[in-house]
């Protein structure tokens, strides 16, 4: 290299330091610098982000990084470090989900939905969409209910505005995750509660017995009776404007318990009651937990809030579904983490179980002791005529406790299951079943094995549910359902006879096939079905021989393979 050279290079690297600190010195230059550094790495936006297809990073593009039309709110100075980690691998965090007060509004709401369903997702521009949703449902349902609409013209209404609102977003990111899975060991916690009165203990308990909760995130779907809703949208929480639900306050001349339904206050918000405590603040404070709220009227049962849960999902590695009234185990987090991973075809693995019970005190938590897992490996046809022969899965043998490995199993219990969020992509939750409360664990199930999913018993119990039998008075969303469409005979029943025949035609109903639903003039049941229904890995008749169970006779077998553990 010569003299000319060494001069040049010399002076463009003089001129390149002089242009960095003259930048730096009029970014800093007022007394407040602090708080505008905090300003300028929340107001940060990426321009384009593409979900995950399972392939290659996509990387570069040479798209500079866009000011945002709006300002957004001052984060807390002291999680600085995470958000300037989050913008820089999570945009689509930002601008922050607001959480509180119920129905919060999110600032620039109709853009981030626009950019969301055109190829730049954000957590706050789908809670945006969904709450639309939700309002659009809520002035639906009090048309139909004044109208004393029948139950198929209700069902056909709702379908129409599914299809309109909800598919749009599904249909923009089929085949890939909305957002890039992120392999650092983080678990997003899918929650979907009815007028939960447990549901801060669960947060507690998830979060103070978790290794790492700090790789925690929360996706909790609240539906409640919130006081209430006036014309103008806005709510009343004076007196008792809610309803309990059939409390047993004695009994009748026969016998039998006498129930009792009667007014109530609101319900008490359990993410409010987490967020305000100090213990806990931080957690919401830093994002992870995520909110979406539901009026009770527009609460169509745990299909429907299971797929608002979804979602929430903001790239964690790990998908966890449950139900909101749950105890844990110590390290429960890293556990299943751990228990996953030694299954034999992870990743596509799922842990599935029904935890055994506890009995609740409300503000008490307590640790789970940890005791052998129970495998699913039965199931029988429902011989309720409202569940219409629907297959309920249920327990068999359970692990001695000398195991290396985890087994097979052929059940997805709907109130635990743990699996890599790839699942999202393969088994994407479908918005076509409200009002049904059974039939999502046999069609979740098929949809999984059929995709290449192995479903895993875990070994070990690292959580415990409260089990609720009707006597205990909680409220059921049927309850509401059927309070809202009285007097035009609808009920959740005749709703839910309607749509479990999308799931029925899934699983291989002859009287839910294509056929018959066309000659009863239900065919519009299976619009989209294609893109929810069996996988492209395995059949479902793969599927049948592999359990044994006997669509023409509708007869469950004992399961032999499942009980003895005999595949990994």
């Amino acid at each position: 290299m010569n003299y000319a050279e060494i001069f040049v290079i010399s002076f463009l690297g003089s001129l390149v330091a002089l242009v960095c600190v003259s930048f730096a010195a009029y970014h800093f230059s007022s007394s407040d610098s602090e708080e505008s550094a905090i300003r300028d790495i929340a107001n940060l936006r990426v321009p384009k982000l593409h979900g995950n297809k399972n392939k290659s990073s996509k990387q570069g593009g040479g798209e500079k990084v866009k000011a945002p039309k709006q300002p957004k709110q001052l984060p807390p100075k002291e999680i600085v470090t995470q958000l300037d980690q989050d913008v820089e691998h999570a945009p689509h965090m930002y601008p922050r989900l607001p959480i509180l007060p119920v129905f919060p509004e999110i600032p620039n709401s109709d853009t981030l939905i626009k950019e969301t369903l055109s190829g730049t997702p954000t957590i706050a521009g789908i809670v945006a969409l969904l709450h639309n949703f939700v309002g659009e449902f809520h002035d639906l349902n009090k048309n139909l209910s004044a109208e004393k609409s029948p139950p198929a013209q209700i069902v056909r209404k709702l379908f129409n505005l599914i299809e309109d609102k909800l598919l749009p977003l599904d249909a923009a990111y089929r085949g890939e995750t909305i957002f890039p899975v992120r392999e650092d060991g983080s678990i997003f916690m899918s929650l979907a509660s009815f007028r939960e009165y447990l549901l801060k203990e669960t947060l507690v308990a998830a979060f103070t017995n978790a290794e790492s909760p700090d790789k925690l995130f929360i996706g909790a779907v609240v539906q409640n009776c919130f006081g209430k809703v006036n014309d103008d949208g806005s709510i009343d929480t004076t007196g008792e404007p809610c309803r309990t639900g059939f409390v047993v306050t004695g009994k009748n001349a026969a016998g039998r318990d006498q129930v009792t339904v009667s007014d109530a206050p609101p319900d008490k918000n359990g993410i409010e009651e987490f967020c305000t405590d100090p213990e806990f603040k931080n957690y919401c404070d830093s994002g992870q937990v995520r909110v979406m709220y539901v009026h009770e009227p527009e609460a169509v049962g745990p299909a429907m809030a299971r797929y608002y849960a979804s979602k929430l999902w903001g790239g964690e590695t790990y998908f966890v579904q449950t139900d909101s009234h749950l105890q844990f185990a110590k390290h429960w987090d890293s556990k299943y983490i751990a228990e996953v991973k030694v299954t034999k075809n992870y990743p596509k693995s799922v842990l599935s179980a029904y935890p055994p019970g506890f009995t609740a005190v409300a503000g008490e938590t307590q640790t789970v002791a940890e005791t052998s897992g129970a495998r699913l490996c039965s199931c029988e046809f429902s011989r309720s005529e409202i569940e219409q022969d629907i297959i309920r899965i249920n327990t068999g043998s359970g692990y001695r406790g000398t195991e290396t490995k985890p087994t097979q199993i052929p059940f997805i219990a709907a109130g635990f299951f743990f699996a890599h969020a790839n699942f999202l992509r393969d088994v994407p939750f479908d918005p076509l079943m409200p009002w049904c409360f059974m039939g999502e664990e046999i069609a979740l199930s098929v949809r999984a094995w059929t995709s290449g999913w192995n479903i895993y018993a875990p070994r070990k119990n690292l959580i415990k549910h409260q089990y609720r039998p009707g006597r205990m008075g909680l409220p059921k969303f049927w309850e509401g359902v059927n309070r809202l469409y009285r007097g035009s005979g609808a009920s959740n029943n005749n709703l839910q006879g309607k749509v479990i025949q999308r799931v029925k035609n899934l699983i291989g109903y002859k009287e839910a096939s294509m056929e018959a639903l066309k000659a009863s003039n239900d065919l519009f049941l299976l619009n989209d079905s294609e893109h929810y229904g069996v996988g492209r890995e395995r059949t479902l008749q793969d599927y049948m021989e592999w359990t044994g169970i006997d669509m023409e006779k509708k007869q469950c077998p004992n399961i032999k393979w499942c009980n003895k553990g005999e595949l990994e």
